[in-house]
């Protein structure tokens, strides 16, 4: 059921999102060295700006996990309820 209150009460599932940056910045780097090897230098440097980017999410992600469960919930946390605006 929709409220209209989504993008306020809206979870981000923070571990997923890790591991994918992970997965991504391992990919990036690894691009980055073979794309080199081979001569390839403007594949390498866009796949080092790419690993930049994700190396920069990477860090957004670890410091809201580390914020606490108000931007990582876990199972003790119920969810939010939606805000009343007033309507019967």
């Amino acid at each position: 059921m929709r409220t209209g209150s989504e993008p306020v009460t809206a979870r981000s599932a923070l571990r997923m999102r890790l591991w994918l940056s992970v997965w991504g910045l391992a990919w990036a780097v690894f691009g980055t060295v073979a794309f080199s090897l081979a001569g390839r230098f403007g594949w390498a440097m866009a796949c080092g700006v790419l690993s930049l980017v994700v190396a920069v999410d990477l860090t957004m992600i670890l410091r809201h996990i580390r914020q606490g469960p108000h931007y990582q919930p876990g199972r003790q946390i119920p969810p939010y309820r939606p805000p009343d605006h007033g309507r019967p």
